[in-house]
């Protein structure tokens, strides 16, 4: 029996040219952040199932890879198992929690404001189609300990710098304020405990747009009056813009905060990219207290990164609320469009050290060890029968020049 070399379903192999692209993507949004001041830490990939559970992460807790019990915890001779009695952790489905966990754990040993930087794995158990796998990295930037719409503002001008650097311009920047949103559904006439759950239709409305909303919120058996007036609400013009919008906002405070982000990021961009008012913008996350954002762009049909304010996820494990903020590159989903683009990283010279059997191979190491530091990348190589196919396999892989050792004292291109 031949068992499948496939990868589990919703995961990849990388092959080493894919690999290449993602180190360089990767490398260059880490870099930005590390440049605006930015620090890097590490959370472990699985998280106790109870904070997992407890995390607020809207439809994606159902989607945590959940993990059984070991050894003596274990006990699967018990009648009437529970999933509390085989389950005690869970693969982590986003940072955000973990973040929090870790501030929780260590802020003796952090200045605030901290300013850190999560480049990592995360996992979901979800139908998995292009850009969205079951395995996948996030790239992170979050501030904790400042309260103020600067740091929003912050972190939606280095991740703009971020993606420009990786070849992104002419995106759209979305934003919202879950506040906005909540005053304009109990201005509808919902409950405030319904607020939540409206709020997960809502945010469909761009894929099933304003009739599937309706039919969601009826199916829900909500007030049909409530839901009317919700619907015109939505398609008129009534939250068209900003300033349309703040008739119907209690705090006004909170309006013009989005007002300033708004003019701020406009000036800054320069026209390199855009920075709207979105009122459909919600942000799946039930933990989401303030301003949302996302990014668009024409080149993707999804968001290519998404974050906003989470105020009060930290005060679930110190009994004290911590102002936080945060954005989200999705990798995967820009990987995929600069490779379809044929991204073309920097200009590297990667060498095929190309020697025989009759070689002095203490030779052939003395000078691979000596084009190291000349060069991006060098390759041993054995002449051998299959060695033309060997080297167009190696130029696929990025390889531009060839050093045939004891023949010559030139790099040769290379080229099929």
């Amino acid at each position: 029996m031949v068992i499948s070399a496939l990868p589990v379903r919703g995961t990849r192999d990388y092959l080493p040219n894919e690999v290449e692209l993602r180190d360089y993507i990767q490398t260059t949004i880490l870099n930005t952040y590390k440049k605006h001041g930015f620090q890097r830490i590490n959370t472990p990939i699985m998280e106790d199932i109870e904070r997992l559970n407890k995390s607020d992460g809207g439809e994606n807790l159902s989607l945590i890879f959940k993990l059984l019990k070991r050894g003596q915890k274990l006990d699967l001779n018990k009648e009437n198992l529970t999933e509390n009695d085989l389950v005690d952790s869970g693969l982590r489905y986003d940072l955000t929690m973990p973040l929090s966990r870790y501030f929780a754990n260590n802020r003796q040993n952090l200045v605030l404001p901290f300013k850190c930087i999560q480049v990592d794995k995360v996992f979901r158990a979800e139908r998995p189609q292009k850009g969205r796998l079951r395995e996948f990295y996030q790239c992170d930037i979050d501030i904790i300990g400042d309260a103020s719409i600067n740091a929003e503002m912050e972190l939606i001008f280095v991740t703009s710098q971020a993606l420009q650097n990786i070849g992104f311009e002419n995106f759209t920047i979305r934003i919202n304020d879950r506040r906005i949103l909540s005053d304009i559904i109990k201005y509808a006439g919902f409950a405030e405990e319904e607020i939540p759950a409206v709020c997960v239709i809502f945010d469909k409305l761009d894929k099933i747009g304003l009739d599937g909303v309706k039919a969601e919120l009826e199916e829900k058996e909500y007030p049909q009056n409530v839901v009317k007036k919700f619907m015109e609400l939505l398609s008129g013009d009534a939250l068209s813009s900003i300033d349309a919008v703040e008739p119907y906002v209690t705090d006004k405070e909170v309006v013009a905060n989005v007002k300033k982000v708004l003019q701020t990021i406009s000036t800054i961009a320069n026209g390199k990219f855009n920075i709207v008012y979105d009122k459909s913008l919600v942000r799946g996350m039930g933990y989401y207290t303030g301003m949302v954002f996302e990014i668009s762009s024409n080149k993707f049909s999804s968001s290519i990164a998404g974050g906003g304010r989470y105020d009060k996820m930290i005060g679930k494990f110190l009994g004290e609320s911590v102002p936080a903020v945060g954005f989200s590159i999705g990798f995967e989903r820009v990987c995929e469009i600069l490779k379809d683009e044929n991204l073309q990283t920097a200009p590297e010279q990667k060498v095929i050290l190309i020697y025989s059997d009759n070689d002095d191979f203490s030779d052939v190491l003395k000078k691979f060890g000596e084009m190291q530091s000349q060069y991006t990348a060098v390759r041993l190589l054995k002449r051998s029968k299959k060695l033309g196919k060997q080297i167009d396999g190696l130029i696929d892989n990025g390889f531009n020049y060839s050093f045939n050792f004891g023949e010559s004292t030139e790099l040769k291109a290379l080229s099929k």
